[in-house]
């Protein structure tokens, strides 16, 4: 049946994974990638690289790609390796007991929207202002990412009618979210966020915000939606739901889980995964998804990850990098606030703190934009916008972090 992919398989026994924490690269250089592993002494907790190895594994992705590539790069219909990197998402995500491959975070979100509509027979989901679910029109309504930058307020080209439906609240603002359940009660399909904020700068969840969140949704028979695009595989190996022991209904997925190659995916409880087609009535299809390619990248990439002193080595560097460019700041009298979990990371040109978008658009932007541009200077490449989150890898070295952290203690004294 071309163009329909699997819906993966379930796993009978959910794997239990203790918070840990994941990655990809912020940092720019002309040398060749990192080769690397992590080592870890459980007795002194000291993480440290081996150079000799290989950065990710970076070579037998590369050899394994080449492999699967003689044997065909795409056939438009389900293949086994699907099979395989969808149980170990089963394995590794707490909400996902069936997953869908797609082939971006975009398209993984318009699917777990038009799933949720389909599951509970209702039209309309909350969003939070300064949250980017991908370009599809119902997100794009006080959106984040690229949104922000450009400071559009919605996009042109997107019908009314498209986002009717679709309500706001400022991030970590539960009181506005109870007052627009009271307002349409019954009506509600789904609440979806990003349970750390990447797209609006680094911003994380109140104490309560999310256990909130999920206490309303059951409340009103209404779906929670994690969009772990970004945080799957990043802040813990089951993602921010793992890490924050909070479980979703349905999750999205992206980036990581196809070592780099265009992926997406959704999942989430059996019984409303078999809403979509061929299982069920909701259709949604696409001929490159779950291709050979991305899958064989995918699968390489979650065994390197599960790999012991992954998490804390991210954890380690993150901590040391955000620690010393707010230092840095603060020494030389600029106004800063920022945050860290595992491998993500944030800062933003203001006292803080910063709880939404809105508190984040009080940062000096033309200040980050001289910083952005200074850090290049010096060899750093940073997400060269206020708005969006930062991630460190694990081809990154101890080595590397302490030169980021000069090369800003210099920008920052300049600016």
């Amino acid at each position: 049946m071309a163009g329909v992919a699997s819906l993966g398989l379930v796993c009978p026994v959910k794997l239990s994974q203790k918070p840990r924490y994941s990655p990809s690269l912020t940092r720019h250089s002309s040398s060749s990638v990192k080769m690397m592993s992590v080592s870890v002494d459980q007795d002194k907790k000291t993480f440290t690289l081996d150079k000799s190895k290989q950065a990710f594994e970076a070579a037998k992705v590369l050899k394994a790609l080449a492999e699967t590539m003689k044997k065909g790069t795409s056939f438009g219909a389900p293949c086994l390796l699907e099979n395989v990197l969808a149980e170990m998402v089963i394995s590794a995500v707490p909400s996902i007991e069936m997953v869908r491959f797609v082939n971006s975070g975009t398209e993984a979100c318009m699917g777990v929207l038009r799933l949720a509509r389909a599951f509970t027979g209702r039209q309309k989901i909350i969003k939070f202002e300064g949250c980017y679910h991908g370009h599809a029109d119902p997100f794009l309504v006080k959106a984040g990412s690229g949104v922000a930058t450009l400071g559009l307020p919605d996009s042109p080209g997107v019908p009314k009618a498209a986002t009717y439906d679709t309500l706001t609240s400022p991030y970590n603002d539960i009181q506005t979210v109870i007052s627009l359940f009271e307002e349409h009660k019954g009506e509600i399909a789904a609440i979806i966020l990003e349970p750390v904020v990447g797209n609006s700068g680094f911003i994380t969840p109140t104490v309560d915000f999310l256990n909130a969140l999920r206490k309303i949704t059951k409340e009103n028979d209404t779906l929670l939606i994690f969009d772990e695009v970004m945080t799957g595989f990043r802040l813990s190996y089951g993602g921010a739901q793992e890490y924050f022991g909070i479980t979703p209904d349905l999750t999205t997925l992206g980036k990581i889980i196809g070592g780099g190659l265009p992926v997406g995916a959704y999942g989430g409880r059996r019984e409303i995964m078999e809403m979509v087609a061929p299982a069920g009535p909701m259709y949604q299809a696409g001929t490159l998804s779950g291709n050979p390619l991305a899958m064989t990248a995918g699968i390489h990439t979650l065994k390197r990850l599960k790999q012991a002193g992954n998490y804390e080595y991210l954890d380690k560097i993150t901590s040391e990098l955000i620690n010393g460019i707010l230092e840095a700041g603060k020494n030389a009298g600029h106004a800063m606030c920022g945050g860290y979990i595992s491998g993500m990371f944030g800062f933003f040109f203001t006292e803080g703190p910063v709880y939404n978008f809105d508190d984040a658009k009080k940062s000096d932007t033309a200040k980050f934009a001289k910083f952005y541009r200074g850090m290049l200077e010096e060899g750093v490449y940073f997400a060269p916008s206020q708005f969006e989150a930062g991630f460190t890898s694990l081809a990154h070295s101890s080595e590397d972090i302490q030169r980021t952290i000069a090369a800003a203690d210099k920008v920052l004294r300049q600016l």
